[in-house]
C-alpha cells in the first residue's frame, strides 16, 4: 500500500466518526464515504472493506508513535513512554475506538482482521522503544504486550479524564508486574533462542 497520505486520515477518521456516533453496525461503506466527503468508486480505489480502512488507523497509529523520539533511560520507561503516546494518538477517536472495541468480541471478522494486526503493532511499539522484537522471543514478547496493551486499554476506556490520569496509573502498575515477570521470563526465552551445542561439545551430565 501507498505511504499515508491526507485521504488515508480522513477516511479513517470517518470510520471512527460513524462507528462513534452509530455504532460498528452501522458503518457501511457508504457511510464512510458520505462522512468523509469522497465518492464510494475513491473509496473503493483504495480499499476492499472497512476492516481494511480499520487496519489502516492501526498503521497510522505505529507510524505516529514511531515518529516521536521515545524519551526513558530503562525499558520500563521507554514502554511506559510509547504506549501512554499510543492512547494519546487514541483519544481524539476515543468514542469510535470504544465502539469497535464493544463490538469486536461477537464480530469474526473483526477478530480476524485485527488479531494478528494487535500483535504486529505491539512487535512495533517494542522496537519504538529499543527492545528486540524478531524470533520467536520476540513473537513472545509481543504478546506479553499485547495481554498488557489490552488491560490498560480497559483502564483507559473507563478513564473520563482530561489528562488520563487513571489510564497512567493503570499503566504504571501493569509495567510494574511485567517488569517482574521478565526477570523471570527472559533467562529462558534467551535459552529457547540459542542454537544447541552438538552433541560432540555437550557437556557431560552431572550425576544427581
Amino acid at each position: 500500500m501507498t505511504a499515508i497520505d491526507s485521504f488515508d486520515r480522513d477516511v479513517t477518521a470517518a470510520l471512527l466518526a460513524v462507528a462513534g456516533r452509530d455504532g460498528w453496525s452501522a458503518v457501511t461503506m457508504t457511510a464512510i464515504a458520505e462522512e468523509a466527503g469522497c465518492t464510494l468508486a475513491a473509496l473503493r480505489a483504495r480499499f476492499a472493506c472497512r476492516e481494511a480502512i480499520l487496519l489502516r488507523f492501526g498503521t497510522i497509529i505505529d507510524v505516529t508513535v514511531a515518529a516521536t523520539e521515545t524519551t526513558g533511560e530503562t525499558a520500563r520507561e521507554r514502554l511506559f513512554d510509547v504506549l501512554m503516546r499510543r492512547f494519546d494518538v487514541l483519544q481524539p477517536h476515543r468514542a469510535g475506538v470504544l465502539a469497535v472495541a464493544r463490538a469486536a468480541p461477537g464480530d469474526p471478522c473483526l477478530l480476524a482482521a485485527g488479531a494478528p494486526a494487535a500483535v504486529r503493532s505491539m512487535a512495533w511499539m517494542l522496537e519504538v522503544a529499543g527492545l528486540p522484537a524478531t524470533g520467536i522471543a520476540g513473537q513472545l514478547r509481543a504478546k506479553a504486550l499485547l495481554a498488557l496493551w489490552l488491560a490498560a486499554f480497559r483502564a483507559w476506556a473507563k478513564d473520563d479524564t482530561a489528562d488520563m490520569g487513571a489510564t497512567m496509573a493503570a499503566l504504571d502498575r501493569l509495567l510494574d508486574r511485567a517488569e517482574g515477570l521478565a526477570r523471570t521470563l527472559e533467562p529462558l526465552l534467551a535459552a529457547r533462542g540459542s542454537t544447541p551445542k552438538p552433541a560432540s561439545e555437550a557437556e557431560e551430565p552431572t550425576p544427581a
